[in-house]
């Protein structure tokens, strides 16, 4: 069964020919951070492993840095000092180009020793480059594969399991189709601490959208099962049973549930490019 994803908001990515989940480049990428790194730092050592490790540790006087990033994908240029100096002043205005040919580029952001202090937090929705805030944004979003006019959509925001606790920059996905609260689902939201963050999130939203082509809507197998709205009713009876109410508290319907409390409230607010507030489950 071959099942094309196709994007709706961001930039196409190229995927493996035998799985549409695995992500394995970009044609456009951004390029956040720029340095150099030296045999004086005091993990240079350790952060250069990954070079000897393929044989490629060939500048002992250090290294000029490029680190490349896209919506799911990122990776690391390794070139010559004086490469990435040239490209720095040449850069004044943002359109240089450098020669990916005279150096080395690994899939991926570097992490361990010395790398996870000397890369910054870069989050892709960025106040400086005219985003709401830093941190705060859609990703990119996919088509539903069997829902007409349903996305999968991935995105920054800020939030916290519990009103009273600390707000986090968090990344997850939410599906119009289905509805589902990733809050609510052990393992779907993440700490939105990099490059990594978004494409994990955006791996999950593609297994959701293969999962929805494979099964369906609503089938035990999929990924994609809306609740049908049959916790809310449950709440809605109990809260009528002990107030006395004759009215519902609660949308009693999932899709209405999330278009004022939930996800679609808050990637409502991200596309018109409003702030929305921190979000909380309970």
């Amino acid at each position: 069964m071959s099942i094309m994803i196709k994007t709706t908001y961001g930039v196409e990515h190229h995927v493996s020919g035998s799985n549409p989940v695995h992500v394995t480049s970009c044609d456009r990428y951004r390029l956040p951070v720029v340095g150099t790194l030296t045999p004086d730092h005091p993990d240079y050592a350790a952060m250069v492993e990954i070079l000897k490790e393929n044989g490629h540790d060939t500048r002992p006087e250090g290294y000029g840095l490029i680190f490349l990033e896209s919506e799911e994908f990122s990776a690391t240029y390794f070139g010559s000092i004086e490469q990435i100096e040239q490209y720095k002043r040449e850069n004044t205005h943002g359109q240089a180009t450098f020669d990916a040919s005279k150096g080395v580029m690994y899939a991926y952001w570097p992490r361990g020793k010395g790398w996870d202090t000397y890369l910054p937090r870069v989050f892709w929705n960025q106040v400086a480059r005219g985003a709401i805030a830093d941190g705060v944004g859609l990703v990119t979003a996919f088509a539903h594969p069997t829902r007409v006019g349903a996305e999968v959509l991935v995105y920054e925001f800020e939030g916290a399991w519990r009103r009273g606790d600390q707000p986090q920059h968090l990344v997850t996905h939410h599906c119009t189709a289905c509805h589902a609260d990733t809050f609510l689902d052990v393992g779907h939201v993440h700490e939105n601490s990099g490059p990594d963050s978004r494409r994990w999130a955006a791996r999950q939203a593609r297994r959701h959208l293969l999962s929805a082509a494979r099964h369906g809507v609503g089938d035990p197998n999929s990924d994609c099962r809306p609740r049908d709205g049959s916790m809310l009713r449950a709440v809605n009876a109990v809260a009528r049973d002990m107030r006395g109410l004759t009215g519902n508290v609660l949308p009693d319907t999932d899709d209405a549930y999330c278009a004022t409390h939930g996800p679609c409230s808050l990637t409502r607010e991200l596309r018109a490019g409003s702030r929305p507030p921190t979000y909380y489950t309970w």
